[in-house]
């Protein structure tokens, strides 16, 4: 028992960690807009989308956030969330082939979307089930 518990706290832990990540990458896009890229001249409607995506990305991790009290709990919710973060790891992950090699934070951001998310996602299942066993709920 001590030992799930131990599990799910650290759990809780890293999540809150990580998903600090959206949350600080979506706010500075939503404040700053696309001049955070280092682009100098981005249009209008470039602006907006930016900013926008970004407002997406400040929710995503508000919900990871949201997951944290009581994980265990939040099995469908955690996997819906890591389903929309792999479906834009491989929308950026065709950008690579399409276009290039991006940044290192780029590069760090598609490892978080396509291996670090999809790991954390199998975790919480992996603490849900022992919860469930641990109350009897089948």
């Amino acid at each position: 028992m001590a030992a799930i518990a131990r599990e799910k706290r650290t759990l809780q832990q890293v999540v809150a960690v990580l998903a600090a990540v959206p949350v600080i990458a979506g706010l500075s896009g939503v404040m700053f807009g696309h001049g955070i890229t280092g682009d100098q001249n981005p249009s209008v409607s470039a602006d907006s989308h930016f900013r926008f995506l970004s407002g997406l990305l400040l929710g995503i991790g508000l919900c990871f956030w949201s997951t944290v009290p009581s994980i265990e709990e939040k099995t469908s919710f955690f996997r819906f969330l890591t389903l929309i973060v792999v479906l834009g790891g491989l929308a950026r992950l065709l950008g690579l082939w399409i276009t290039g090699i991006p940044s290192l934070f780029m590069l760090i951001a598609l490892f978080l979307e396509l291996v670090a998310t999809p790991a954390l996602c199998f975790w919480q299942g992996r603490v849900a089930n022992r919860y469930a066993d641990q109350v009897g709920v089948a």
